[in-house]
């Protein structure tokens, strides 16, 4: 391992040390996720660290893996919660938005200021999108979406959704 991710992975560990740890089974037995550990996420460059610019950290795929190991090892749900935003609500959003949507939304989901989610799963289709119902249509300015999704990560503290639809 290079310096720079011996460096990202133990400041995840120590992350996952002396903040997940301590507060884990409190927050598992309430079903909450404590939002305000997405800002220093976000501070420690974990949210969207695998793309460039927008506040995002740029790093490779080892250090990727390597803080979503240490994040893992301490619960599954933060690194879910990190995967999630960096890598489904973020990507998208760099990889296909608009430069307006990712000036208005990138800087803030990489210092975890706002929480993003993504809809895919569907109740008869699972996570299989070619048997997605789910649709979106235009009318005007706005996008209408008729169907429904299931088991969306970040769904119930998210600002913004990244939603498949046909």
């Amino acid at each position: 391992l290079s310096n720079e991710e011996r460096q990202l992975r133990d400041a995840t560990r120590r992350f996952a040390d002396d903040r997940i740890m301590p507060g884990i089974e409190k927050w598992f037995e309430a079903g909450e996720f404590p939002r305000e550990l997405a800002t220093e996420l976000g501070e420690l460059g974990l949210l969207g660290m695998h793309l460039r610019g927008y506040g995002c950290a740029g790093v490779n795929a080892v250090s990727y893996g390597l803080a979503c190991m240490e994040l893992e090892a301490a619960d599954s749900g933060f690194r879910s919660f990190v995967s999630v935003q960096g890598s489904l609500a973020m990507f998208p959003i760099w990889a296909y938005g608009s430069d307006e949507q990712k000036r208005r939304w990138l800087p803030a989901m990489a210092a975890g200021e706002v929480i993003g989610c993504f809809g895919l799963t569907e109740p008869d289709a699972g996570s299989d999108p070619r048997g997605m119902r789910t649709k979106a249509r235009r009318d005007g300015d706005d996008w209408i979406i008729t169907g429904s999704k299931m088991w969306i990560t970040n769904g119930g503290l998210a600002d913004v959704a990244v939603v498949w639809a046909a």
